[in-house]
């Protein structure tokens, strides 16, 4: 048997050598690193290392259960997480819908371009934009006192309770359109004459969306549904790093960034990666869930 299997690996040698490297890079970087998990139950000092440092079992995360910050950080990744997915996921259905229903071809191919643009500047730069954007002599406050709006200038950024609105409707203009080519992709296999034989029938442009498109596409909605679950802790660290200041921190303040000051700002590394085991065992739990929500669905589970 084993004879059999490397007489075939030489056979397939031009296919091996494309995939080896990739295991090489996955087991480098995603494997071995895995053995520094075990600094979430130790009392973990760099200059003692893994081997030196002493064990505490699970006094790591006992201690971030009873810290007060983390319920606080866990609200705000978890409420901005949900407005996403609320506000996020069925608009980029709507926008992908919309996109297909277009019928001008050049047209089509311009708000195609012009949605997924704004992907592919990073935040580092959209920040920037943004924070000038928002400020008080920004272009939004500009013109909600020209149109008499407000009577005074709006600190967008400098109030916790906009932060939350900001966060997540910059995210769903910056990869909203980005998010349409998967449903874009399925809508383009669905049978054209499923159409021409509606439109026989007298169905209109929503009943066709309604009947046809979301039943067409429905497999994939359940998919971007079920990883969109998966990652609901994670609230774009990137975006938080930017947008974050003194003023808006008890509303801005989200798991990931909360692990990045308490590890790499204040040392505390074992802290930091309990945190990081309890989030990502949280996050399989409800990717298990949405798996199975999925059968409603598809009759059958995505994984």
């Amino acid at each position: 048997m084993i004879k059999m299997r490397f007489k075939k690996i030489l056979k397939q040698w031009q296919l091996q050598v494309m995939i080896w490297p990739g295991i090489l890079l996955l087991v480098v970087f995603a494997f071995i690193p895995m053995f520094g998990l075990m600094i979430a139950f130790q009392r973990y000092h760099p200059l003692d290392g893994f081997l030196g440092s002493p064990a505490v079992g699970l006094e790591n995360f006992a201690a971030f259960l009873k810290d007060e910050d983390f319920y606080r950080v866990l609200t705000n990744t978890l409420a901005i997480s949900l407005l996403k997915l609320a506000i996020g996921f069925p608009f980029e259905i709507f926008l992908a819908i919309m996109i297909y229903e277009l019928k001008m071809g050049a047209f089509k191919r311009v708000v195609q371009t012009v949605s997924y643009l704004p992907h592919f500047i990073s935040w580092v730069v959209l920040g920037g934009m943004l924070i000038t954007w928002l400020g008080g002599d920004g272009l939004l406050n500009s013109a909600l006192l020209w149109l008499h709006a407000i009577k005074e200038p709006v600190s967008f950024l400098g109030k916790a309770d906009n932060y939350w609105l900001v966060a997540v409707l910059s995210e769903v203009w910056k990869d909203a359109g980005w998010g349409t080519i998967l449903y874009l992709a399925a809508m383009s296999g669905i049978d054209p004459g499923l159409y021409e034989a509606a439109t026989i029938d007298g169905a209109g442009r929503v009943q066709k969306i309604m009947r046809i498109t979301l039943p067409g596409i429905a497999g994939i909605i359940a998919l971007m549904f079920v990883l969109r679950i998966g990652g609901m802790l994670g609230a774009n660290l990137d975006q938080v790093l930017i947008l974050q200041n003194p003023l808006n921190m008890t509303r801005s303040e989200i798991i990931d960034s909360y692990v990045y000051h308490m590890g790499l700002s204040k040392g505390d590394f074992s802290f930091a990666t309990a945190i990081g085991i309890f989030t990502s065992a949280v996050s399989v739990i409800l990717l298990v869930i949405a798996n199975f929500a999925t059968k409603k669905i598809n009759d059958r589970p995505i994984f």
